[in-house]
């Protein structure tokens, strides 16, 4: 049995369904279970059944979005334009359906995301605008993800409408606003949103890019599209950012420039690279610039050439063009010739203080003498001596000695007055300067003057409220004009300057005046006492050893003490036998042990030359007990050759005796050794084995086989069974006596 429904067929597998929505029209579940039965049948009886249980159930978002989703999937793969009358049925369903379901987002979604498949431009913008209207804040989010393709998908002037709502939404959407402004060329309002982050401190990159690099993006897009952007100050923002990157200032100024010269003002373009190349601080920068400006000068003149080349050509000849030509030529060469001079600047704008460079300034001016006086005067006005960087004292120097080879030897003093009134960092420094000063008048004979600046130099402050000997030389805190007279640097050069030119008379005063201060080394005491020698001075200089010897103390006095004693001994020999037993005397009085050996066995020397023999082997044997440790063992073996040589071999036995007693192990174990031969070699056998008994306790039969190899060769020959087995008994107590490896 069949019934008609409307224009729809029910056949009789729909009639308990039909029957059960009679009995309750308005559930949900009947009509559910229904559209499920007719899933598996025709589609417009499918959407006829969605229709009647929509219309008594229209707010059922259940059943609204299962019909609009089928409705959609019907539609998939169907081009909108050819099937525009299907579509324009499902937008009029799901319009309807938004009517009663407008603050369902999905349903939204769904409609806005089939109307962006539309041609419907302006219906879908307004679509979009009415979702969210419609849609509490919470739910934008969603929207605007699709919104935002749809931005994208239109367009020219829409997109950039769209995005600007959005951005009130999203403040962090900038960086994308503006990318997306850039592609679609519109240069200048990007470069206002731009220049509004880069003025926002608290701003933070979404794309991790610092603050520089939104700056330097600002600035490549200022240059770049100039003619574009109209809303900023270019050079100002520019020029902000010199301020505030001083890292970058060379990239900047290169931008500037660049921004000038693609403005068409070449003239200003110039201005900026002057200004950079004269400002920046760094070589880095500079170099960044100037290479800048080299490239466009060349730019500029192989242009001009290439025209002149055409009108060449053709014939035509234009003097203005041609002599600007010329200019250009010029200008370049110019500042070729300026990059020395340029980093030089840059260096010393970098370091004021630094010599070196104010030097290298001098050289590079060479040619040019009035600019050589004038960086002169500038360095030694402009350098701090406190903080200056390499040698000041030099620079005023060579300033003087600028002078000196002109031959203005006037101009040259004055320079070195000057100098030597500026508080250098060292002593050393203004002793320099003041040597120099007097070396200039020698190298023109004037060796009175020079004389006489020494003596200038040396004078002792007048207004000092110390005694001179208590000024400390490396008190930083004083002048060091105050503590110049302290100076041996300054001091041997006068001394050299006197015994060249002086008399010895004025030496000796030099000299003396140096001993008095208390500021001579070890070399100057030397050099005193030779020169008092060469002039036949000789007990002078022995005076001046002693001065010396007194100054320093051990161990300096023991270098001045072999010195003064060699001297005195070739100068006067044996002739002052009690005098210079009195000088050894006093040198080894106090002497340490470490420097006593070289002394005793100069003095037993000298007795041996010119005393008595037996008072040298006195001295010798003080010697063993008076020196170190180290060098007691030869000056044992000295002593007992010495004896032997004086008194025979007899009197080196209780020498022998006693360096065993005296000497460590390892020396005595030598020594009875020795010991022994001396009284084999005497006849005294039993001695010599008493000797070899007496040492055996220091020798390890384990280490030391060559003394018991020697005491056996001993025995086979001068001893007998009872000797041997005795030797025998000995080394076993003693290998008993020495633990076992």
């Amino acid at each position: 049995m069949v019934l008609h429904h409307d224009e729809f067929l029910i056949n009789e597998h729909d009639i308990p369904y039909e029957e059960e929505l009679l009995r309750n029209p308005y559930s949900l579940r009947p009509w559910i279970q229904y559209i499920e039965h007719k899933k598996l049948g025709n589609f417009n009886e499918l959407c006829f059944v969605y229709e009647r249980a929509l219309k008594e159930l229209p707010g059922s978002y259940k059943l609204w979005k299962q019909y609009l989703d089928i409705r959609r999937e019907k539609l998939k793969g169907l081009n909108p334009v050819r099937h525009k009358q299907q579509y324009n049925n499902l937008i009029a369903l799901y319009e309807h359906a938004l009517i009663l379901l407008n603050k369902m987002p999905r349903i939204w979604l769904d409609y806005l995301s089939l109307l962006t498949k539309t041609p419907y431009i302006t219906k879908t913008r307004h679509s979009f605008d009415n979702a969210l209207r419609a849609l509490p804040v919470t739910q934008h989010q969603r929207i605007w993800e699709v919104y935002l393709q749809f931005a994208k998908a239109a367009g020219g002037e829409t997109a950039i409408r769209i995005y600007r709502r959005y951005l009130k939404f999203e403040p962090g959407f900038i960086e994308n606003y503006i990318e997306s402004l850039i592609h679609l060329e519109h240069y200048n309002e990007a470069a206002v949103k731009l220049v509004s982050i880069v003025n926002d401190t608290t701003f933070k990159s979404q794309r991790g890019k610092s603050h520089y690099q939104l700056w330097q993006q600002l600035c490549e897009l200022a240059v770049d599209h100039c003619d574009d952007i109209h809303s900023i100050n270019v050079e100002a923002i520019i020029r902000s950012g010199i301020k505030r990157f001083s890292d970058q200032v060379g990239i900047l100024y290169s931008r500037l420039a660049m921004y000038w010269i693609r403005m068409g003002q070449l003239e200003k373009a110039r201005d900026v690279f002057e200004e950079g190349i004269t400002t920046v601080m760094t070589v880095r920068d500079f170099t960044v610039i100037f290479d800048a400006y080299a490239e466009f000068e060349e730019e500029m003149i192989t242009t001009k050439m290439e025209m002149a080349k055409e009108r060449e050509d053709q014939g035509e000849k234009d003097e203005e063009e041609d002599l600007d030509l010329d200019m250009r030529l010029m200008r370049f060469e110019q500042l070729m010739d300026r990059r020395p001079f340029l980093v030089n600047d840059v260096l010393l704008r970098q370091n004021p203080n630094n010599v070196m460079e104010w030097q290298q300034r001098v050289t590079l001016w060479r040619d040019n003498k009035e600019k050589v006086v004038e960086t002169y005067t500038q360095a030694v006005q402009t350098i701090n001596p406190k903080k200056a960087h390499g040698k000041f004292h030099e620079l005023w120097a060579n300033f003087a000695k600028f002078y000196e080879d002109g031959g203005d030897l006037e101009s040259a003093r004055k320079i070195f007055d000057k100098a030597v009134k500026v508080n250098y960092k060292s002593v050393n420094d203004l002793a320099e300067v003041w040597c120099e000063y007097a070396e200039m008048e020698t190298r023109h004979d004037d060796f009175d003057r020079a004389l006489e600046i020494m003596a200038r130099a040396t004078e002792i402050p007048k207004t000092l409220d110390v005694n001179p000997k208590q000024v400390n030389f490396h008190d930083e805190s004083i002048p060091v004009q105050l503590r110049l007279f302290k100076s041996l640097r300054l001091w041997s050069f006068y001394i050299d300057l006197e015994e060249s030119v002086g008399t010895v008379e004025s030496t000796k005063a030099v000299y003396d005046k140096v001993m008095d201060l208390r500021i001579v080394n070890p070399q100057t005491i030397v050099n005193y006492a030779t020169f008092l020698e060469e002039n036949q001075y000789f007990e002078e200089s022995f005076k001046v050893y002693e001065r010396g010897i007194e100054l320093f103390g051990w161990p300096i006095a023991f270098e001045i003490w072999n010195i003064y004693l060699d001297k005195f001994l070739k100068r006067y020999g044996g002739t002052k036998l009690e005098r210079a037993r009195d000088l050894f005397e006093q040198a080894l009085d106090g002497c340490p042990p470490k420097y006593a050996k070289p002394i005793y066995l100069m003095y037993g020397k000298l007795e041996e030359e010119h005393g008595l023999a037996r008072h040298a082997m006195r001295i010798y044997d003080r010697a063993t007990r008076a020196v170190a440790d180290e060098d007691r063992m030869t000056m044992f073996e000295y002593y007992i050759a010495k004896a032997t040589e004086s008194f025979g071999i007899m009197a080196a036995r209780e020498i022998y005796e006693r360096a065993i007693e005296a000497l460590p192990d390892k020396h005595v174990r030598i020594m009875a050794l020795r010991y022994a031969e001396l009284e084999r070699k005497l006849g005294e056998i039993d001695r010599a084995r008493a000797i070899y008994g007496f040492a055996s306790q220091l020798f390890n039969p384990r280490t030391e086989a060559g003394f018991w190899k020697t005491w056996h060769d001993f025995e086979v020959q001068h001893g007998n069974e009872d000797t041997f087995k005795e030797m025998l008994r000995i080394k076993r107590s003693v290998q008993a006596a020495f633990p076992s490896v």
